[in-house]
């Protein structure tokens, strides 16, 4: 008898999940396995060209197998996500507002909502004042979630803007973990401060992890081109995601 209560009431929670009503309440859940912000680099060392690649980058990696497969494997089975371009302080603008992520349906709308904004900037390298904005875009996140990620791309260092380390820990100390995606480019050709700013010594990967990273199992990743940022951004997803 007990059994049959049990088995009674997993199929009355079935259809209830399957029913219009069910599926409102799945969508009102404001609970999400990971709030994740992306800030987009569009400083004035990324070209047009660079920039459509780095948009396409982000609009078809949330589409790609692997990210849905980890996103799905989450306990939720959906993130939390919002876009953001940057470039000089003050130059911030949102791309994508929250929203939810937890299938292909959803990967096209971010893809097309993002298609739909235009390049803001084309400003200096403020890469402190895109981790305060980070933080604050975390701060009124519309969802609940128990991990906060910020991930920063760009091609080259800081050259404006407040301290980066301030930033960084004030983002920290709100629990945030913040990742980076580093594009390397090679600078022959380039002005010189440009240059200068593309290639410190070390790396700019090792820049990154020594400046810009912190929290929590914070990590650094790395294309070796424009052309290759949506295969690493797909790898850096689904090892935050996951």
């Amino acid at each position: 008898m007990r059994r049959r209560h049990l088995l009674s009431g997993l199929v009355s929670g079935m259809l209830a999940a399957l029913s219009p009503t069910g599926r409102r309440a799945r969508a009102a859940d404001p609970t999400v396995d990971v709030l994740l912000v992306l800030a987009a680099d569009v400083s004035l060392s990324i070209t047009e060209a660079r920039f459509d690649l780095e948009r396409r980058g982000y609009a078809e990696a949330f589409s790609d197998p692997r990210v849905l497969r980890a996103i799905a494997e989450g306990p939720q089975g959906r993130i939390g996500v919002a876009l953001f371009d940057w470039a000089s302080p003050g130059e911030q603008r949102i791309a994508v507002d929250w929203m939810v992520i937890a299938n292909g349906v959803d990967a096209g709308v971010f893809a097309a909502r993002l298609a739909a904004a235009p390049r803001p900037f084309y400003g200096r390298t403020a890469i402190g004042s895109a981790i305060g904005f980070a933080t604050a875009l975390l701060a009124r996140a519309p969802f609940q979630g128990d991990r906060r990620v910020i991930d920063i791309s760009g091609d080259g260092t800081g050259n404006a803007g407040g301290p980066i380390a301030a930033a960084r820990e004030a983002a920290v100390a709100a629990g945030a973990t913040i990742n980076g995606i580093v594009i390397l480019t090679d600078p022959e050709g380039m002005p010189g401060f440009l240059r200068d700013h593309t290639n410190p010594a070390g790396g700019l990967a090792a820049y990154y992890r020594t400046v810009v990273i912190g929290g929590a199992g914070a990590f650094v990743m790395s294309a070796a081109s424009f052309e290759a940022f949506g295969r690493a951004l797909i790898a850096k997803l689904v090892r935050e995601i996951s």
